[in-house]
């Protein structure tokens, strides 16, 4: 670059400032932005160090770039993005574009704990600027490229992500698919990111340029004309578009100190590598945005002030990696039109086509092409003649637009591809559509002022022409024009750059013979009776399960429980469709086992962990890691979190459990664990604290206060043996005192279990509820508690089946129609999971027969009433006592198994031989039924 000259751009000078005193009441009105404008480009085009602004994912900018770094070859290259993601730009060649780099984060410090996981994303493209600076430099001897952007902690110190807000999408886009969401919510960070900031600027250019969303417009007035542009023209014209944007953007002073930032960061970080290394600036390139081109701040330049401090980064470790990308992802980003990546792709090999450009693609890249035929020849690096810089942007700007003639060929074959497209999907499409869209193009871009139809012009009259009222099939005209177009072409991180975990996945996963890399749905057949090896990936693939989104791993046959060795399994595997998901565990360890071991105690030890929560991790960990010293770890912080809590609000999920781990110790362990004797002791402790509090709280279920009877019940006989008291149950039951009729009746089968209350008592109160017209209408609600209290008392199956069955047999339809809607629903929403207890007794006691039923008569009206004072009754009456005669020896097998003592008198003898009956009544009561049933 030569020396400055002042005169340079006078001649537009002088015409922006005619231009502001014809518009404006007078010269000095409007003046100060035309002329600030044409300031900004002066100053960044007389710049030492050549600045060579873009915006993100330009055709024109990527064939200007190739165009450029083929003529000056320079030795080094600054390039705007993230100083931390520079070792991982090598990589790119083992990867099918487009990819992002990332910078990825779990374990934050000095960031607010919500913030985590902090994730930054770089989309790269072949058709993009960037790519071309880091192929040229990657496989150019002797050239060093720079990333000189602030790193990724800077990024969010400088950025409160809760004061963000994202540009809006088009309205008009159709909703993104899955690929879409490839980066997830990570903060993107692009080179050039140029579009209007003031919204009134931005609606201007589209209503006067007659398109419908900013991809169209920069694609028809800024892509299209800098197509075939030469160097300067170029960069000034780019120049004045990010001046325009910068001069107009509103006033918001947090975006601005950090573009600011920026920019000073990045012209620190030139200057100090320039005097690190002692480069010309002469053979340097600057790529950055344009809108950060022509920046204002102090430090700009080679020769700017050295007054920023860049401040260190905090403790937070990053891990970097690629992860997929695609163009959805892109669009869906950085709010662009749907399918404008794409066209930019198509119009990119078009260019190429065009101008003879040879682009920079990295050695052995994986996806890439060969380069398209060229017209001309590519145009060898010469020197530069040391010329001051010219006004092309005068010309530029006072050049008409160059009408490219129409070209029906091409035309012509978009249109019979649309038609042969919509078709496939369903459409009623003829050759008279074709004729249609190929005519109605034209029309649409002569009403825009256009001699040639653009892509969007193009999927307009698609639109308009075949798509009628309704979509037959998933894709509309719209999606069906983008797929013709390109396609939203999906990227894919190679073997050798992925991480080790990864890779390890892929390794272990080897015996099944699939290809994981390869994206869609495929299915894995396991059997392991007959390939034993099979199980080790039987045990990856529920660790994949655990930690991986729903649908990268499924189970069609086959599952894991606690105690059980797999057989035969089926899945469906999309690791490649899951790619950033899997290489994402790899930012966290080295093997999905200390992944999973992360997890599982980060759960288990976060400050809103539960006990269920902790039992959870438990199972997990004996479950798919087979690990007795994480489980009883775990074991004891669930011990720990139980005497911590104060409801029993995880009551049910505890009880689940601890039933599960329970009979998982008792039958592959020759002893308890010490943990689980513990959580037995206190757990039976801590629930008789919490017994009357939760019987007598309104916030407190009546499933809750069941599943806490339960653990009691449940866990007595282990608790008594380990020296708990049974007297601690007895007196919070006593201290209990419900007023809500479900918990009530959960109260009196815990009496009734407990040894306070008989049957004859239990059914009295309810033959009492039964005949008070004003607690009527509750009982469904009673009924719920009996339900309920089938989960600590089950042995209450039958009394709660009679007590229905009575409710129904008392009652007259006008009273019992109008409440059975309630007990219906009463039973469906508190008891579901209890319901098939009540369904199986049923089956039992009624008659399977409809004959059968006139003559049936329930069991608890046959039986006989004890009477006070004849003990012998209670036996079974004559009909008892002729049975027990009849098999003496299966009474005495049974007395003797109680430890009963007694003698057999002769039947003669009238009441004295029942006198081992009388002396145990309820043993002759068993036996009765139980020679009933046979």
């Amino acid at each position: 670059m030569s020396a400055p000259h002042e005169e340079t751009f006078t001649a537009l000078r002088t015409q922006l400032q005619e231009a502001a005193a014809a518009f404006a009441d007078g010269p000095d009105a409007l003046e100060g932005i035309p002329l600030g404008l044409v300031d900004d480009v002066d100053r960044a085009v007389r710049e030492p160090l050549e600045i060579f602004p873009v915006c993100h994912h330009s055709p024109a900018s990527a064939t200007a770039m190739a165009r450029r770094l083929r003529e000056k070859q320079p030795k080094t290259v600054y390039l705007e993005l993230c100083e931390d993601m520079a070792p991982l730009l090598s990589e790119l060649r083992n990867c099918r574009l487009p990819v992002a780099v990332q910078a990825f984060a779990t374990d934050v410090e000095g960031f607010p704990a919500d913030w985590s996981p902090l994730s930054v994303v770089a989309p790269i493209t072949e058709a993009s600027a960037e790519y071309q600076a880091i192929a040229y430099a990657l496989d150019t001897p002797g050239v060093e490229l720079v990333l000189v952007d602030r790193s990724s902690d800077h990024v969010f110190q400088w950025d409160a992500r809760a004061e963000e807000t994202a540009e809006p999408a088009d309205p008009d886009a159709p909703p993104a698919e899955e690929e879409a969401a490839l980066h997830g919510d990570a903060v993107g960070v692009e080179i050039g990111d140029l579009r209007p900031r003031f919204a009134e600027l931005e609606e201007h250019l589209l209503r006067h340029g007659r398109v419908r969303h900013w991809s169209e417009w920069w694609h028809q007035y800024v892509e299209l004309p800098l197509g075939d542009s030469g160097h300067d023209s170029y960069r000034q014209v780019m120049f004045l578009i990010g001046s325009l944007f910068r001069r107009l953007a509103p006033g918001d002073a947090r975006r601005l100190r950090i573009d600011e930032d920026r920019e000073r960061h990045m012209w620190t970080r030139i200057r100090e590598h320039l005097t690190a290394t002692g480069t010309d600036p002469e053979d340097c390139l600057y790529v950055c945005g344009a809108f950060h081109a022509v920046s204002h701040v102090a430090e700009f330049g080679v020769h700017g002030a050295d007054t920023f401090e860049i401040g260190p980064r905090t403790g937070t470790v990053w891990q970097h990696g690629l992860i997929p990308s695609s163009h959805a992802a892109i669009e869906a980003q950085f709010g662009l039109a749907a399918g404008s990546v794409s066209i930019a792709a198509t119009v990119w090999a078009k260019n190429l086509r065009r101008t003879g450009v040879r682009p920079y693609r990295l050695a052995g890249q994986a996806g890439a092409k060969k380069p398209p035929g060229t017209r001309k020849p590519p145009v060898p690096a010469v020197p530069e003649p040391d010329v001051p810089p010219s006004d092309e942007l005068s010309g530029f700007l006072q050049r008409p637009p160059v009408l490219d003639r129409l070209d029906e060929e091409e035309l012509l074959g978009w249109s019979v591809e649309i038609v042969r497209a919509a078709r496939r999907n369903g459409y009623l499409a003829s050759t008279a559509d074709a004729i249609a869209v190929f005519e109605t193009s034209i029309l649409l871009a002569g009403m825009r002022d256009r001699a040639r139809p653009t892509p969007y012009d193009f999927q307009d009259a698609a639109v308009t022409c075949i798509e009628k009222d309704t979509v037959p099939g998933r894709r509309d005209v719209r999606r069906l024009v983008e797929i013709m177009m390109g396609g939203d072409r999906i990227g894919q991180v190679g073997y050798d750059a992925l991480p080790p975990l990864a890779r390890d996945v892929h390794d272990r996963l080897a015996p099944l013979g699939l290809k994981l890399q390869q994206r869609g749905v495929q299915r894995a057949l396991l059997d392991m009776s007959g390939r034993p090896e099979l199980e080790r990936c039987s045990d990856v693939l529920w660790m994949l399960r655990r930690l991986m989104p729903q649908g990268a791993a499924r189970p069609i046959m086959g599952e894991r429980r606690l105690g059980e060795r797999p057989i035969q399994e089926s899945w469906d595997l999309a690791l490649g469709t899951h790619q950033r998901a899997l290489i994402e565990l790899g930012y966290e360890g080295v093997s999905i086992e200390q992944v999973l071991e992360q997890r599982l105690r980060r759960t288990a030890y976060g400050p809103r962990a539960t006990t269920a929560d902790v039992l959870e991790a438990v199972e997990d960990a004996t479950l798919y890691l087979r690990s007795r010293r994480l489980a009883d770890e775990l074991g004891n912080r669930a011990l720990e979190v139980l005497g911590g809590e104060r409801s029993v609000d995880g009551a049910p999920e505890v009880l689940r459990r601890v039933r599960r781990l329970l009979t998982y110790y008792r039958t592959s362990e020759p002893v308890l664990p010490q943990w689980i004797e513990s959580f037995t002791k206190t757990g039976y402790a801590h629930y008789c604290t919490l017994l009357p509090t939760a019987f007598a709280d309104d916030d407190a279920t009546v499933r809750q206060v069941a599943a806490t009877l339960g653990f009691l019940f449940g866990m007595e006989s282990l608790a008594l043996s380990l020296g708990c008291d049974r007297t601690q149950l007895e007196l919070a039951v006593a201290q209990s005192h419900p007023e809500e009729p479900s918990k009530t009746a959960l109260l009196w089968a815990a009496q009734a279990h407990l040894g306070l209350l008989s049957r004859a008592e239990l059914r009295a109160r309810c033959d009492a509820l039964l005949d008070s017209p004003l607690v009527l209408p509750a009982y469904p609600r009673y009924l719920s508690g009996f339900v309920h209290a089938l989960e600590p008392v089950p042995s209450l199956t039958d009394f709660v089946v009679e007590a229905v069955s009575h409710a129904f047999g008392r009652l007259p339809d006008p009273v019992l129609l109008p409440w059975l809607p309630t007990l219906i629903g009463t039973l469906r929403a508190g008891g579901a999971d209890l319901a098939p207890l009540l369904i199986r007794e049923a089956g039992r006691i009624f008659p399977g027969r409809l004959a059968a039923l006139d003559a049936w008569v329930p069991p608890w009206r046959a039986r006989p009433v004890p009477e006070a004072g004849h003990p012998a009754r209670r036996g079974g009456g004559p009909r008892g006592l002729a049975l027990l005669h009849a098999h003496p020896d299966t009474c005495d097998a049974v007395a003797g198994l109680l430890g009963c003592d007694g003698t057999w008198e002769p039947e003669d003898t009238g009441p004295g031989g029942a006198a081992l009956l009388g002396r145990h009544p309820d043993t002759a009561v068993a036996l009765e039924r139980l020679l009933a049933a046979s």
